[in-house]
């Protein structure tokens, strides 16, 4: 007898390839390029912040126009990287309840134009970071191949259990590095911020397949889920739990040593750093989880406020020197006097 979960398995492909009859117009080869993503470059901003209270460069007209096309080249590779991206993801995302609406799913998109879009933005792309500086070009060069290794043959690391997300969420260093290089081309961000960066990017990934896991699970039937992307045939809802964990606190640790050994005051935001993760774990269990769609977070209140709260704290203690904390970073131990 067959379910329902098999039912949806066998006949939503169908209905999505129905649906891709008409052919598409400009607007939707502009559409797959995801401009409306942007707001995943604000990743790109703490890397500014940090390299300018560490490094403590010159700000001028100069740096301001740096940053500009520096925003412009990693909005551009990204762009590039969607497109490719929704090209070879269409027959898989017909599985999906929500990315079967996708473009790719739904038009008939010609080869060689979606191609040319891609080469298009990724070389403006790469013309732009040139101009910015030879380290940010080296950086937005991996950002780009970041996109060829997550959605290409034969490297297709998004099919790959626990590679996936750590694949993924290697965007998050690229763009604290592009940040940063667009401040400085002479240093590299401290390796214990990269590295905590890219557990964080982790978490958030992996609590997005949580999400994902539960959602399509629990509605369409696990067959679907593994349908739509291979790397789920080996996750469980526990695993994936665990590897929140895991990832949130494996960034916090390096989070630690970044802020005593770079700055100490940083320290006092520790609190709402760990509230953020505790919140977002927490969407990420809920229905209809707005993790699933990280470009539109912003729509989540208590989670932009909790966010804008943590930013002002870092900002303000960018700049204000809490001395009593260096006591912090000495060894001591308390001596106990033996009984008279």
């Amino acid at each position: 007898m067959q379910t329902t979960a098999d039912k949806t398995v066998s006949t939503q492909p169908i209905l999505a390839a129905s649906r891709a009859s008409s052919e598409a117009s400009w607007r939707d080869y502009v559409h797959i390029a995801r401009l409306d993503h942007m707001t995943k470059h604000v990743f790109i901003v703490p890397g500014i912040i940090l390299a300018y209270a560490l490094v403590e460069p010159s700000l001028d007209g100069a740096a301001v126009l740096t940053i500009a096309l520096g925003f412009a080249s990693a909005i551009l590779i990204a762009s590039a990287n969607y497109i490719i991206n929704e090209w070879l993801d269409r027959e898989f995302d017909a599985f999906h309840p929500e990315k079967s609406k996708r473009t790719a799913v739904n038009k008939q998109l010609r080869a060689p134009v979606v191609y040319a879009s891609y080469a298009a933005c990724a070389a403006l792309g790469l013309l732009l970071a040139w101009w910015v500086g030879p380290v940010f070009a080296a950086v937005v060069i991996v950002f780009w191949l970041s996109g060829i290794v997550y959605n290409v043959k034969p490297f297709r690391s998004k099919d790959k259990s626990y590679f996936d997300v750590l694949s993924e969420s290697l965007n998050n260093p690229i763009r604290l590095m592009l940040g940063w290089a667009m401040i400085d081309q002479q240093t590299l961000a401290p390796l214990s911020l990269l590295v905590a960066y890219w557990m964080g990017g982790a978490f958030l990934m992996a609590a997005k397949r949580l999400s994902e896991y539960r959602e399509i699970a629990a509605t369409a039937g696990v067959g679907v889920l593994h349908r739509y992307r291979r790397s789920f045939r080996f996750y469980t809802e526990r695993s994936l739990t665990l590897s929140c964990f895991l990832y949130a606190m494996l960034c916090t640790s390096l989070l630690a040593v970044f802020l005593i050994k770079y700055r100490i005051e940083y320290a006092l935001a520790f609190p709402l750093i760990v509230a953020l993760f505790v919140h977002y774990l927490r969407l990420s269990l809920g229905s209809g989880s707005v993790a699933q769609k990280p470009e539109k977070l912003f729509r989540e209140r208590r989670l932009m406020m909790l966010s804008g709260a943590t930013t002002a704290t870092l900002l303000s203690l960018t700049f204000i020197d809490v001395p009593m904390l260096e006591s912090l970073t000495v060894p001591y131990l308390i001596t106990i006097d033996p009984a008279p």
